[in-house]
């Protein structure tokens, strides 16, 4: 029997594309492995700003970008996908992420701008914030106190509008404490919250399962929480209840989880445009299905595009 979970206001019916502004990071991936070096238009929030306008959504994205060739790369990439800019200027250039794999596991090293990036709160910024029916914050740095506090500052009604998944990242942490304390302070404020098991080990140095806990726990904790946890699939904590999903099987081999985790944020958020946050068991499922098939069809490619299989070609996997 499908379950009823505590209500939350729709932001939209079943009108036209809804209004999304994403907040947090743009950047060029450089891939590196035996095979040679590639680069790749990147960055969590992008992902989730292009995977959102392929599903059908009219978004906009903040991000920090350089006025050199790498951030003109990113400006017509964002063109190419119909996504708008409030962009912030970078006095370090475009920011870039080198995944190398040529010896096994890969490692990651970020440039001066990634580490150091930062967003201008101006007008432009601030009335894609207000004219937005959904404000996502994906790999914001929470780390910087006067960032977050104009965060917190821009953003009326986070409760009804707001999805968060903090994305830390190693290196491009300055605090780690102050990172986790304002993310936690943030996604109490919010209407559902996106954690990884990665981020759990970074920031907690323990399970996602410890995390979820932490985080169902914090005064003021209403809204939802979407917990991914790779080859153990995903599952969706809301109220009382609790909503899983395995991986979903495709043709074809997997070739590149890089974009697994945004591509299943937009699929979520793009259910939640169109109708709100899922009010029951039922509809959880539904909508954590329809997320793990997207990210199935876009780790079978190279790169962190999204991309969406056919409808007949998904299963589930065992559990």
């Amino acid at each position: 029997m499908s379950q009823q979970l505590p209500q939350q206001p729709s932001r939209r019916g079943t009108g036209p594309a809804a209004r999304i502004t994403v907040i947090g990071d743009a950047l060029i991936d450089e891939l590196r492995d035996p095979t040679g070096a590639r680069e790749f238009v990147g960055g969590a929030a992008l992902n989730v700003a292009v995977g959102l306008a392929l599903l059908g959504e009219q978004t906009t994205l903040v991000a920090m970008v350089g006025d050199d060739e790498p951030g003109d790369r990113i400006r017509g990439y964002l063109r190419d996908y119909r996504v708008g800019l409030a962009e912030s200027p970078s006095p370090f250039g475009t920011s870039r992420a080198i995944s190398d794999r040529t010896a096994g596991e890969p490692r990651y090293e970020f440039n001066e701008a990634a580490q150091r990036r930062c967003i201008r709160f101006d007008d432009a910024t601030r009335a894609a914030i207000d004219e937005a029916d959904l404000v996502v914050v994906s790999c914001f740095p929470f780390d910087d106190a006067e960032q977050y506090a104009e965060l917190v500052g821009a953003i009326a009604d986070p409760e009804r509008r707001v999805i968060v998944d903090g994305n830390p990242r190693a290196g491009m942490l300055a605090d780690r404490a102050a990172f986790l304390t304002n993310f936690e302070d943030f996604a109490s404020r919010s209407l559902l919250t996106k954690v990884g098991d990665e981020d759990a080990d970074l920031l907690l140095g323990d399970s996602l399962e410890a995390f979820v806990s932490r985080l169902r726990s914090l005064p003021g904790m209403r809204g939802a929480i979407l917990a991914t946890a790779g080859r153990d699939g995903a599952r969706v904590h809301h109220g009382d209840s609790v909503v899983r999903s395995g991986i979903v099987e495709l043709p074809g081999p997997i070739v590149d989880t890089m974009g697994a985790g945004d591509a299943t944020l937009s699929a979520i958020v793009h259910r939640v445009a169109e109708g709100g946050l899922p009010q029951t068991t039922d509809a959880w499922a539904a909508a954590l299905h329809e997320a793990m098939t997207i990210a199935a069809a876009t780790v079978r490619h190279e790169g962190a595009l999204l991309r969406v299989p056919h409808a007949d070609t998904a299963s589930v996997a065992p559990s």
